[in-house]
């Protein structure tokens, strides 16, 4: 094949190679339009599984390239005047004009044609001459932008400006994080060794400090020579260096995400940044590009036609580029978002940065450093009272009010349509006292409404009659006498979303017959089959209100340790709170501060009939789902703000559910974000929710200070001892057992320690 790469890093560089390799017979070219020595960044970091792939690929690049790398295995956190260290991640870096020396070496060794301060003016030309043309000419690629609407790219730019810079200060026992405090806001550092002399120093802030700092408009010394006064505690009195000379100004970029949804366009390929890219701060850009280069050099020389090539080249790498991306994306808005974590004790900070792409967890770090995760276990222990003691977070106790829970799980609120005539039976006895003897510190039970029209469905249950009270009480009775698990009784009213059929029959659909009047906001149905619900007056807001705490105060006989108001899921408090439920012309609607005026008030009236030493919550979808129209961003967080300043102890923050126009974007953990923002943004204390189902995500989401309860529903149906099981999984002898059960702890810690399966992944 005749081929010509556009772009000569390490992308069009290791393609040329490759090609070479597989048939000697290709004729291979490599365009660049820079010099051979221009390089524009200082170090590159690759992984030791990448350095295999190179070693399997071609043997003699691989030694090359090994022979030169510096090799860390500490990463460094330098906040708060405390240099945290944490060891066993493993890190080999290189600088990025040595690797293209090296690159351009193997290349020439190969037969590669190496045309330097070339410029291609006709691609069309090159499509014409060639068989084959790789456009590796990067996160600009001019080649991208020509055939713009084949190759689709959605080009995401990020928030934070950033300069790539390097110093002969050292860093060589760790990849390094500075933070630093300036007068114009917080600025940090990446900072890693990648020969015995250089390391890279990536200067990073948001453009809000930039700006004030005014780096816009200063030269590129003005603005090294500001950067080395903000780090000189850590540079040793070394300067900081650029070698962006192409570039005038200061340097400062913003970074973009790259993802193409079509990598081919006829004979012409997208390679490396042209047609994907991943954030710097999680150092996989130049591991993309070398493993992209081996999957298409394979393609092209076993597939019988280009097409059939890139389209197989596509399919395997996309799934990885994603996997990046994806975990690059939650790197890249940890340090966009960082202002809401800088409060965190150093040890919280270093786990949340750590952890901050979601590709460690909590047991992954606990294989790479077992000294410092025990000890940032122990220091959580301590901020919960439990000093001296170590287990992981979930098992650490947490007070709201003069409520003490053991451990940091949480049973959700799981509708069982099993009630009659809005009566617990039998069947809610058994399910909630399985779960209460199961090791969960606090048991949620089902949304019981406040009505018999305020019901979602005939099955469900409520706390409206004399007989409800009763045998609410029973199970409290229960559950008190028998274990030391706390009862949360979550109170609510289905509103729009009401008269519908069981949850197992069709899912919010109304019923075939029997249908009762529902009330909301506004007049607009959940769907186009539901019923116009009535818009209520001022008469239906003050029973229902009335009937909120009618309820309440039946909770409170029947012995409940906490109750929950549910503002969340389309329900009725909630379709006030929602924009797209809430088209109201008066006070009710409108501002926020009119769409929440409802809400306030029945929890106000809920909180004044509960007793003061007995804590409350409230549930609140943080975000619609929808477009801009919907609830999402910061006004979730003043929707909670709200709630903490009318006396809310902690916020249940689930998300969507409101509307039918809804669009979520699944994932495991998705919608702990949520809980994150309004804990670290305003310190109010939270529950995360939304596919949580191992203890390593619930470790993790508590150690990072995302939430300070976490809530599992579906792992809790399927097993009512999932706590007891994950305790034996961690191997944690302090959790309790039911007496009777005492055999079947000792047997389920016998096979825990010979490392046989007992139905929990750790």
């Amino acid at each position: 094949m005749k081929v010509v790469c556009l772009g000569g890093g390490p992308a069009g560089l290791y393609f040329a190679i490759s090609m070479k390799l597989r048939d000697p017979a290709h004729e291979v070219t490599v365009l660049e339009r820079n010099r051979p020595d221009d390089t524009f960044g200082w170090g590159v970091v690759l992984s030791d599984e990448t350095l295999q792939n190179l070693g399997r690929n071609d043997a003699r690049s691989a030694e090359m390239i090994h022979a030169h790398f510096a090799y860390w295995d500490d990463v460094a956190v330098h906040h708060k005047g405390a240099r945290t260290v944490s060891t066993g991640h493993g890190f080999c870096g290189i600088g990025r004009r040595k690797l293209l020396e090296l690159l351009q070496e193997r290349a020439r060794e190969l037969g590669v044609d190496l045309r330097f301060e070339t410029e291609v003016d006709d691609i069309e030309a090159l499509m014409r001459d060639h068989d084959l043309v790789v456009a590796a000419d990067g996160i600009n690629s001019r080649t991208r932008g020509r055939f713009e609407e084949s190759f689709r790219p959605e080009i995401d730019k990020r928030a934070c400006k950033f300069v790539w810079l390097g110093t002969h200060a050292k860093f060589d026992d760790a990849f390094t994080f500075v933070f630093e405090e300036t007068e114009h806001g917080w600025v940090w550092a990446h900072a890693y060794q990648f020969d015995a002399d250089t390391a890279t120093f990536i200067v990073e802030c948001s453009e809000d400090t930039w700006r004030r700092w005014g780096f816009g408009e200063m030269t590129q010394d003005e603005s090294i020579a500001t950067c080395e006064r903000i780090f000189a505690a850590h540079l040793g009195g070394h300067p900081l260096m650029s070698n962006a000379r192409h570039l005038r100004g200061s340097a400062w970029l913003n970074f973009n995400r790259v993802l193409c949804e079509k990598w081919h366009h006829e004979n012409v390929v997208l390679l490396g940044d042209a047609s994907a890219t991943a954030h710097f701060s999680i150092g996989s850009g130049t591991k993309l590009a070398l493993e992209s280069a081996i999957a298409l050099a394979d393609f092209v020389n076993t597939e019988p036609t280009l097409e059939g090539a890139f389209r197989k080249y596509q399919e395997d790498r996309r799934l990885d580029v994603l996997r990046l991306q994806s975990a690059a994306r939650n790197s890249t808005e940890w340090f966009e978002d960082i202002e809401r974590y800088l409060h965190l004790d150093p040890v919280q900070f270093t786990y949340s940065l750590l952890t901050r792409s979601q590709r460690i967890s909590h047991e992954n770090l606990r294989l790479r450093d077992a000294r410092w995760l025990r000890e940032a276990e122990e220091w959580f222990q301590a901020q919960a009272g439990a000093n001296g003691v170590h287990r992981a977070p979930m098992f650490a106790p947490f007070t709201l009010r003069d409520m003490r829970l053991k451990n940091r799980v949480v049973v959700s609120p799981m509708a069982q349509y099993k009630a009659a005539g809005g009566c617990p039976t039998d069947w809610h006895f058994a399910h909630y006292a399985e779960r209460a003897k199961g090791g969960a510190g606090l048991v949620y039970i089902e949304m019981t409404c406040v009505s018999p029209e305020g019901r979602i469905t005939p099955g469900c249950p409520g706390l409206y009659a004399p007989e409800h009270e009763a045998a609410w009480r029973r199970l409290v009775e229960f559950v008190h006498a028998e274990t030391d698990a706390k009862l949360c009784m979550q109170i609510g009213h289905a509103g729009r979303k009401g008269s519908t059929q069981l949850g197992w029959h069709e899912m919010d659909a109304p019923l075939e017959t029997g249908n009762w009047p529902l009330l909301s906001a506004s007049p607009i149905p959940w769907s186009d089959r539901n019923q116009v619900p009535k818009a209520m007056d001022r008469a239906d807001m003050d029973r229902v209100r009335d009937q909120f705490v009618a309820a309440t105060e039946m909770a409170r006989r029947a012995g409940f340790d906490m109750i929950e108001l549910h503002a969340a899921h389309g329900y009725l408090i909630s379709s006030f709170i929602s924009p797209l439920s809430n088209v109201r012309q008066d006070d009710y609607g409108g501002s926020l501060e009119n769409r929440m005026r409802y809400p306030l008030e029945v929890f106000r009236a809920m909180r004044a009939a509960w007793p003061e030493e007995k804590p409350m919550s409230v549930r609140i979808s943080a975000t619609d789902w929808v477009d801009e129209r919907g609830v999402s961003g910061e006004e979730a967080v003043d929707i909670a703000q709200m709630f903490r300043e009318a006396g809310v102890d902690i916020v249940d923050v689930s998300a969507g559910q409101t509307s039918a126009e809804a669009r979520p974007v699944y994932g495991r953990m998705f919608q702990t974000p949520f809980s994150d923002r309004i804990r670290n943004e305003r310190g109010i204390p939270t529950m995360a929710v939304g596919n949580i189902y191992e203890p390593d995500h619930v470790n993790s989401i508590l150690m990072a200070g995302r939430a300070d309860l976490v809530c599992l529903a579906r792992p809790h149906l399927a097993d009512p001892y999932w706590t007891l099981h994950a305790a034996a999984a961690l191997g944690d002898e302090d959790t309790a057992w039911p007496d009777p059960y005492l055999p079947g702890r000792d047997q389920i810690r016998r096979l825990a320690q010979r490392g046989e399966g007992i139905g929990i992944r750790v």
